[in-house]
């Protein structure tokens, strides 16, 4: 394996890794745990000497130092700029391998330059939902993206079967059907819905009278800060019940893809392509009914997040690798 590819699986694997520590972060209350961007109460690192506490009190006072908050705030940047470090040397080893500029490495050199931007107005708009919304998405596409570009390096693990193009429509369906339920898990975990409704199947007793859409999904601008959200109950269990029916429908079309593709596919690649996607789609919806079970413990909310873009990945490979077979490259 040359450098190149090797790197390529490095920042791949780091990736997921940010992924799993921005989750915990955000589960632990902690994406306010350093109030300022790029630094932690204007340090480099968490204060820790008590005239270093005494200045960021001063600096700070509305929100008091708490050192473990502000350590997971902190170790996710650090992991994530390392992450924007690793993208932009991919960029620059394949821009001189290839004299010219390609459209996968340069989307993930935007998208991760757009991430940190992001990361910036998640702090400095106080946890706004849509901007925390939009992290999100963009670290899932990140990785999905990445796991492409893993893909055109290795050949040996390309799509051959041409026949399989009839289920494209059907691929992307599922594609978007997934992408449309983590944005409304997104929003929901953004607005601290999670633990909206408690009650299986849907919620308690009386909730379709309580639906309120129009504040459910309104972006609620001109807080100050918006951590432990600002919604009310009701609109708080609607995007809640939305998600749960979402996750239904979800579970339906994925797994129809899943076993199409398996039934038609002829090779052991993307036969085990289908029973990996139908496997990640089990477990992600197991774990989304744990959460409820059990009241959102914190193993299970990180693990249903790292799941959920495990799975957008894979239908994004599935999608790739139907379209382009034989190693074509976009």
């Amino acid at each position: 394996m040359t450098l190149h590819k090797k790197l390529i699986t490095f920042t791949l694997c780091w990736t997921m890794l940010v992924i799993i520590l921005g989750a915990y972060t955000r589960l632990t209350d902690a994406g306010l745990g350093c109030p300022d961007w790029p630094g932690c109460y204007g340090f480099l690192k968490v204060p820790h000497k008590a005239e270093k506490m005494e200045i960021a009190a001063a600096r700070f006072p509305e929100r008091p130092l708490e050192h473990h908050k502000a350590w997971n705030e902190m170790i996710h940047r650090y992991l994530a700029g390392t992450l924007g470090l690793l993208i932009g040397a991919l960029f620059v080893i394949y821009w001189r391998q290839q004299k010219r500029l390609t459209a996968l490495p340069t989307a993930l050199l935007g998208i991760v330059i757009f991430q940190a931007t992001l990361g910036a107005w998640t702090v400095t708009m106080g946890l706004l939902p849509i901007v925390v919304l939009a992290h999100l998405l963009f670290g899932f596409i990140l990785f999905s993206l990445l796991a492409v570009f893993w893909l055109q390096q290795h050949p040996s693990w390309r799509n051959t079967e041409q026949h399989l193009r009839p289920l494209l429509p059907l691929a992307y369906a599922a594609l978007i059907v997934v992408f449309l339920q983590i944005a409304l898990g997104g929003w929901t975990a953004a607005n601290y819905a999670a633990l909206a409704c408690i009650d299986l199947p849907l919620c308690e007793a009386g909730w379709s009278s309580r639906l309120a859409f129009a504040e459910a999904f309104d972006l609620h601008l001109g807080h100050d800060d918006y951590e432990y959200g600002v919604m009310s109950q009701d609109a708080r269990a609607t995007i809640h019940v939305l998600h749960r029916l979402g996750a239904v429908i979800t579970f339906s079309v994925v797994a129809w893809f899943a076993w199409r593709l398996y039934r038609v596919a002829q090779t052991q690649l993307m036969q085990r392509l289908a029973q990996a996607i139908a496997l990640v789609l089990l477990v992600q919806f197991t774990l989304g009914v744990l959460n409820i079970v059990l009241h959102l413990p914190l193993a299970n909310a990180v693990a249903h997040n790292f799941v959920g873009a495990n799975l957008l990945m894979l239908l994004v490979i599935a999608c790739y690798q139907i379209r382009k077979p034989q190693g074509r490259e976009v």
